[in-house]
Parts: structure tokens; sequence; C-alpha cells
């Protein structure tokens, strides 16, 4: 068996997925039979817009003009003085427009979903953003949008329904189950099932069934590669150590991927402790999952010893689902990539923390990968450097953070 150092070395991440979406024992295409034509018909297109100068330089050229690219690497240095230890960079995604990384996964769906002549696209979402930079991208690409959303989740991120709505999309409202996001992607798959001929389903996040785990992951791999030329140009090195939040999984992969092959860069992804790692009060997949089959593919769940699916919490939207990414579930299980949990009350301290000594207002969501290195920082020395994927901002957050904290707004 290979030592987690030989792993590290012999990743060859170019390689991943294979030809039937596994990376290693995860991954794959778990689809209903009427959806097997249109997921082919979506990798093979996908493959030829790989190689296409064309569709490269129209998707480069929207995240330039149209999402705000390259967004900026910032050194907290009030956050680094205030902690102590370890020198904080943030990757600022959530300079982007419509507040988040998730407009570069949008954005490359909606082109591709346009060159395979679709006029209609659905999407789920949890915490807003995937919704917002959806139906942003679609009023830009003259594309219907149908954007389904758990009710819980609708009520605390209203400001986001208000966007997308504004935006001319339909939000429909998800009443099942917990009516959070699992909810949302189950409905948004049913309507797949059922208008697959005129519609694209632009997931939100690295995982589902192949071949989306990939298309999304290559979609955000821009993070990486200019926090990598970033950091070389202003700092002179790369990071000794990166955070980031996880909940399917996909700002993280997004700059991870770039490091993946450079072992010297620890990768720490942060999940949703919620409120105490027990069933139906966490979204900690590593930490309370097992594997199983779910939402298209093989991967971690947050399951019973029947296979049912168990209740999750987390106070953000965005993490509160059952499953993560299969290609988070492979890099865990070689060892590349370490994976924590914050709790609702380390994110919400993550959350007041940096905007109060930043003046940066995080997402919820991105305030458990900030947690998760504020605790880190002051363990090490001050030559050490610690990089945190600043992947959304708060603006959508506040008045849920406020509710919370009973803090009133």
């Amino acid at each position: 068996m290979l030592t987690e150092t030989e792993n590290k070395l012999s990743i060859d991440k170019e390689s991943l997925p294979d030809s039937r979406g596994y990376f290693g024992e995860y991954g794959g295409c778990f689809a209903p039979e009427t959806l097997i034509t249109p997921l082919n018909e979506l990798a093979e297109a996908y493959a030829k817009a790989k190689i296409d100068s064309e569709f490269q330089a129209e998707f480069a050229r929207e995240l330039r003009d149209f999402a705000g690219r390259p967004t900026g690497l910032y050194f907290a240095r009030e956050l680094t003085k205030h902690l102590g230890g370890a020198q904080i960079y943030l990757k600022r995604e959530d300079l982007l427009h419509t507040g988040a990384h998730k407009i570069n996964n949008a954005l490359g769906q909606a082109i591709l979903a346009k060159r395979l002549g679709k006029t209609r696209i659905i999407a789920e979402t949890g915490a807003g953003q995937h919704g917002v930079a959806t139906a942003t991208v679609c009023a830009r690409l003259g594309l219907e949008c149908v954007i389904y959303m758990g009710e819980e989740d609708i009520r605390r991120q209203a400001p986001n329904v208000y966007r997308m709505r504004l935006c001319g999309a339909e939000v429909r409202s998800v009443t099942s189950g917990q009516r959070t996001l699992k909810d949302a992607v189950n409905e948004a798959m049913r309507d797949w099932v059922g208008n697959s001929r005129n519609t694209h389903y632009i997931l939100g996040s690295a995982l589902g069934t192949h071949p989306f785990p990939m298309i999304v992951r290559d979609f955000h791999r821009v993070i990486g590669q200019e926090a990598h030329v970033q950091f070389l140009e202003q700092v002179g090195r790369l990071p000794n150590e990166i955070f980031a939040c996880v909940g399917g999984g996909s700002n993280a992969i997004g700059l991870f991927f770039e490091f993946l092959d450079k072992p010297d860069v620890r990768l720490v992804g942060v999940e949703a402790g919620g409120r105490e790692i027990s069933e139906g009060n966490h979204a900690a997949r590593f930490s309370g999952g097992r594997v199983g089959i779910f939402q298209g593919c093989k991967t971690y769940v947050l399951q019973n010893f029947d296979g049912q699916i168990n209740a999750t919490h987390s106070v953000s939207a965005g993490l509160d689902y059952a499953a993560v990414g299969p290609e988070h579930a492979y890099y865990q299980g070689i060892g590349r990539i370490d994976y924590a949990y914050a709790s609702d009350a380390e994110a919400l301290e993550a959350f007041k923390l940096l905007s109060k000594t930043e003046g940066i207002i995080p997402a919820l969501e991105t305030s458990h990968g900030l947690a998760g290195a504020m605790k880190r920082a002051p363990e090490l020395s001050q030559e050490h450097i610690i990089c945190v994927n600043l992947s959304g901002r708060g603006d959508k957050d506040v008045q849920e953070a406020a509710r919370v904290m009973g803090e009133g707004f």
C-alpha cells in the first residue's frame, strides 16, 4: 500500500475521472434511463468544448467582462495581527458579479447549453448564490430560467430569491422533505427527466452523476490557477496551507485542484459541524457519513443503517446537504486532502471576526472555511502562510445571522 506521501506525489490529477466517471471507487453515473441520452450528449459536447479555442475564448471573455475575473489575492493584515501566528491571505471570490464563485460554473454551463441548442435552464439552489448566478447568466444569454429552492431556504435567503426573480427567473418552492437543498435537487432532477429535449440542468456543485463533477470542477479551476500565479507574483512562494468550506465542494475543488500535485501545500476542506456531530444535527459527511449512492453518484452520505438519508442541519443553507462530491471522497481516501468541520457557533464567530477586523462580511458557508483557518493560524509561526477561499460575500446572510445570534435586524 502507498504511504500518504507517496500518494500525494503520485496523483495524476488530469486523468480523473476515468471514462466511466469514477474517481477511484467514487463517482459514476447512476441516473434514470431517460437521462442517459442527454448525459451522453452533454459529455460529448463538453469533450469537444475543452479543446475548442472558440468556446474557451468565449468563456474566458465572459469571465473577464461579465463576471469580473481575475479576483484578487488579499493579505488580511488586521485579522493576521488579531490572531497571531500564520499570515492569512484571502482569495477574493466574493468580489465576483453576483457575489460568489458560482458564476464561473453557471457561465460555462450556460454557454455549453446554447451549443447544445437548449433554450431552457433549470437549477437547484440552497444558499441562493448558484440560483442568482444562474438567473443572471440566463438573462445575459437570453435563456428561460427556472430555479428550484427549498421552502426553508427561501425563508433564510429572501434577498437572493428577489434577486433571482428580478433577473427574470421563476423560483419554485419545494415543500417536500426537509425543504432544503437535497429536496431542491430532487425536484430539479424530476423536471429534467420530463423536459430534457429543450432543457439543460446547470448543477451547482461538484457532485451528482457523471459528467457533472468533472464539468463543475473544470469551470472552477480558474480559482486555483489564478491563486497559484498570484502567490508567486505577490509573495514569491506558494502557501503552506489552503482552507475552503465544503458542501458539495465546488469552490474547494476549484481552488485545490491546481495544488494537488504539490505535496508541500496542505489542503483542508471544512464541512458543516452544525450543532453537534449527532444524527440530524450536522452536515459533516466525513465525520458522520458512510459510503453510499445518492443523487447520481457513489460517495460519502449521511444515512442510517437502512440506507435512509439522515436529516441534516447547518446554519448555512449552502452546506446543509447530505452528500459530498465524489472527487473529495477520493482525495480524502488517499490522504491528499484533510477534512475537518466547524460548528455553527464557530462559523458565526468567524463571520463576525472577519467583518470587524477587515471590513469584509463573508458568506456563512465561507465562514466555515475561515473558522478552520482561524483555529489553525495561532498554532503556527509568522513565516507560515495560510490561504482561505473567500468563496462568497455575506450580504445574503446578515438577516439570518442576526436572527440566529439574537441581535435583531
